[in-house]
């Protein structure tokens, strides 16, 4: 089985301090994860270290088959696809920039097009926005969208450069309920082009059926990783976010119960 990911006794330093430590991860060909913990508990940290923005302090990483240390990493991030509300900084070039020219500049890896641009090119812009049912945004600019459009031409544009792995990073963050339904249906689609997913976020009611795999980290170590229904338990849940919750499936998909939260210590909430 293709190994998609591997890392192994991963420790990442910053400025004295420990932020990941002993992180051992594998993602398998077939697999889709989702990573879920709290706010500093090492989330952007592992991603960085997966797209190779940071490099680990200790131990060995191989992502797509890029063997940190031993390959290129600008060449191995050509092949990950990554939507994160970090991407917020390019919104003053991006405003400018109608649908059809965001979702191509996914095929050079920049924001605005610089290059020319084949006919090929723009027949597969316009078949990711028919595929995302945002035809009708294509002549218009960005600025006048939705936050759900806005969102999914992200995630449009991160396709258009053919990814193998795609991180999708809180994506569905300050989405009410129908744009994130729209996100995840686009989410739901992903492994049919035998790509890879990450999927991080704070609420497990987005690990759809297409997530078939659940890591969970706390203060920079890995709490638990494997096949969703093995790892979505009470305790791990509870142990991760630290506050006593129950988890209830519906329709295949979890969510969370707070429970007895007014008898916790204030340091546990």
């Amino acid at each position: 089985m293709k190994n998609i990911i591997t890392l192994k006794n991963i420790i990442w330093r910053r400025d004295g301090s420990e932020v990941l430590s002993d992180i051992n991860w594998q993602v398998n060909e077939g697999e889709q994860w989702a990573i879920l913990g709290l706010n500093g508990a090492g989330k952007t940290s592992l991603l960085d270290i997966i797209m190779g923005y940071n490099y680990p302090t200790q131990g060995e990483a191989t992502v797509n088959g890029t063997e940190f240390g031993k390959m290129s990493l600008p060449e191995m991030r050509k092949r990950i696809g990554y939507v994160s509300s970090s991407l917020d900084k390019f919104n003053q070039t991006l405003n400018r920039e109608t649908a059809l020219s965001i979702i191509l500049s996914g095929k050079f890896s920049s924001f605005g097009i610089y290059q020319e641009v084949d006919e090929a090119s723009r027949h597969d812009a316009e078949k990711i926005l028919h595929q995302l049912g945002l035809t009708y945004l294509k002549d218009r600019t960005y600025d006048s969208f939705s936050q759900g459009e806005k969102r999914r031409i992200l995630i449009g544009r991160a396709l258009m450069g053919q990814p193998d792995l795609l991180i999708l990073d809180e994506p569905c963050s300050g989405l009410d309920v129908r744009a994130r339904e729209d996100v995840l249906n686009i989410v739901r689609q992903i492994p049919n082009d035998n790509r890879h997913l990450i999927y991080v976020t704070h609420h497990i009611e987005e690990l759809i059926p297409t997530i078939s795999h659940v890591l969970l980290i706390k203060d920079g170590r890995i709490l638990s990783a494997g096949k969703k229904e093995d790892v979505l338990t009470d305790k791990n849940l509870s142990e991760t976010y630290k506050t006593n919750v129950e988890i209830i499936f519906n329709n295949n998909r979890p969510s969370l119960v707070i429970k007895d939260l007014e008898d916790k210590d204030e340091k546990n909430i």
